[in-house]
């Protein structure tokens, strides 16, 4: 097991410089730069100023250049200084992650807490009412977008209901609550946007559960079982559901970087100050060590949810360590 650890660890090395090599050529050859987001708010800039910032920035030199100092600097785990406001890109990270980290391990315990159990009845209940139920319902949440439940949510709870807050993680009096009321009032207001947040990971991880559920019952080691005269709640839920979860451990480490991405949508929408709006900001000024910052620490959270899948599959399955299942 050590070994097969070991072996996936040094393999998402390469794979982690590939990431950074691509985001940081994509960022830099897009159109526009820090000194034009610059003179968009200041039309009296002259282009003598222009090239004045780009030498300030080292945005004159080499890309291939600007990337080796960028490497060095990251080793040291140094992502430098803002283009905005000159501060240190590790201080707005550790000020924006904790919010995106709570939100998202929440969605993600969301997910897999309604998601399986509902997809393991609708697997059981195959072609049945409750399936037919399930199978509506976690289609129709599926293909509904972020940003519209979103705001539909805002229009609901925050605007005609007026029973929940639609914008920011506390109340402006936060600091004057008691514990018990500042736990109340965070969960409060993240309730909507880890609502959004889940909602299509759930439909998703729900429809996958039942297929996965679906041919563990059709195995004949479960007509073995049946025939032996077995409990039938035992053979679901101890020899059907232990197999069937093998592929689902491998999709948590999936479900990862579609959280982060949507992290932007909803941390826009509900004016969160994490990650995702910290992203979003960053883009439209073209504050590329922030990006950057953002991408990797994305991309290394990323990588580290698909090594703990496979090790997660690894130990649930040992098969997968020696290649017998591929």
């Amino acid at each position: 097991m050590k070994s097969y650890g070991w072996k996936r660890l040094l393999g998402l090395v390469p794979l982690f410089l590939g990431i950074t090599i691509l985001s940081f050529a994509v960022i830099h050859l897009a159109p526009g730069g820090p000194s034009d987001a610059k003179a968009a708010f200041n039309p009296k800039m002259t282009a003598q100023a222009r090239d004045r910032l780009r030498e300030i920035y080292g945005l004159d030199r080499p890309l291939l250049v600007q990337y080796a100092d960028w490497v060095r600097r990251l080793a040291r785990l140094d992502f430098g200084r803002s283009f905005v406001d000159g501060r240190d890109v590790r201080e707005k990270i550790a000020e924006a992650i904790p919010v995106t980290l709570l939100i998202n391990a929440l969605s993600l315990g969301l997910i897999f807490l309604v998601g399986i159990p509902l997809g393991v009845a609708g697997a059981v209940h195959e072609g049945r009412p409750l399936d037919r139920v399930i199978t509506a319902g976690t289609l129709a949440a599926f293909s509904m977008p972020a940003f519209w439940l979103a705001l539909l949510l805002i229009s609901v709870f925050g605007v005609h209901l007026r029973a929940l807050p639609v914008s920011g993680v506390h109340s402006l009096a936060y600091e004057e609550m008691t514990w018990a009321e500042k736990w109340v009032d965070v969960a409060r207001h993240l309730l909507l946007p880890v609502l959004v947040s889940s909602l299509t990971g759930l439909a998703g991880i729900s429809r996958f559960a039942r297929g996965s559920m679906l041919d563990a019952l059709r195995q004949n080691y479960i007509r073995t079982a049946r025939a032996k005269g077995i409990p039938e709640r035992r053979v679901l839920y101890r020899h059907a559901l232990g197999n069937a979860l093998l592929p689902i451990i491998t999709l948590m480490g999936l479900s990862v970087p579609g959280l982060l991405g949507g992290s932007v949508i909803f941390e826009t929408i509900f004016s969160i100050p994490g990650m995702g709006r910290l992203f979003f900001n960053s883009v439209f000024t073209r504050d590329y060590p922030v990006i950057m910052g953002v991408l990797v620490l994305g991309a290394f959270l990323t990588l580290l949810g698909n090594l703990l899948a496979d090790l997660g599959t690894a130990a649930a399955d040992p098969r997968t360590k020696t290649g017998l299942l591929s």
